[in-house]
């Protein structure tokens, strides 16, 4: 596989295959790999997601993941889930004409037309003081194919999409452009920018939601996120409420 030319503050580590992209970057964390350090392979075995959710990765998408060592509390390094997900999008109004068609949904995906083109994965590693250690930010793209995820979470990729034949290698190249942009924005400018830019691309704004936690539900219609990034659910009687986590989906579409 062709390596790609990655910013200089990025290391490639480069892996025909392995269990998950973000377990192997999480492991090279625990050993000191230096932030920037990105994991790249051409198949995963186990794949991870949200919930603990696995799966097969074969040949043909990006798989990615990054190490990052931001030194600050986890509310806050919880912020870059946003700063990935413009990224994402950044990398994929590279190669689709309709880049108004790109939306970021609350808390880790990327859809093209309503239809789940990638997803973000991010686990942290806290010190004794309170201060993120390290932060594995897992990426995933659909390239060339997609999983069959069910008619309630539709999904897509670039090729499907129009884009024709996108390799792995240039779309990291471009994936870590736009993220050392994006990340240098959020360094300078804090979360303000970046919440600005994701709500402008928002999926689903003003439309009815369905949160999903660990033990209950909620409804109502969806107003955005607030200063932490939280979810703004605002209900029938018109009292919002703020979800820091759940599973979001909208009525007449996932």
């Amino acid at each position: 596989m062709t390596t790609p030319r990655l910013p200089a503050e990025f290391r490639l580590v480069e892996m025909d295959s392995v269990d998950s992209t973000n377990a192997e970057a999480n492991r090279l964390a625990c050993a000191g790999a230096a932030d920037g350090t990105i994991v790249w392979a051409q198949r995963q075995t186990a794949g991870r997601g949200r919930r603990g959710r696995t799966w097969t990765s074969e040949p043909g998408n990006l798989y990615a993941s990054f190490v990052l060592r931001p030194g600050c509390a986890p509310m806050q390094a919880a912020q870059l889930t946003f700063v990935a997900a413009l990224a994402v999008r950044d990398l994929l109004s590279i190669y689709l004409n309709n880049s108004d068609s790109i939306a970021c949904k609350w808390p880790n995906d990327v859809l093209v037309e309503g239809r789940k083109i990638s997803g973000i994965l991010l686990e942290t590693s806290t010190s004794g003081s309170g201060v993120v250690d390290w932060l594995g930010l897992g990426i995933g793209v659909n390239l060339r194919h997609h999983p069959d995820i069910g008619d309630r979470h539709p999904a897509t990729n670039l090729c499907a999409e129009g884009a024709g034949e996108v390799d792995a290698s240039s779309a990291l190249e471009n994936l870590a452009i736009e993220f050392a942009k994006r990340r240098t924005e959020w360094l300078q400018g804090g979360f303000a920018s970046v919440r600005e830019a994701w709500l402008k691309h928002a999926y689903g704004l003003g439309r009815t939601a369905h949160i999903k936690l660990e033990n209950a539900s909620h409804s109502g219609t969806f107003m955005g996120i607030d200063e932490s990034g939280a979810l703004r659910l605002e209900a029938d009687d018109g009292a919002e409420r703020l979800f820091a986590a759940g599973e979001v989906t909208f009525e007449g579409s996932g």
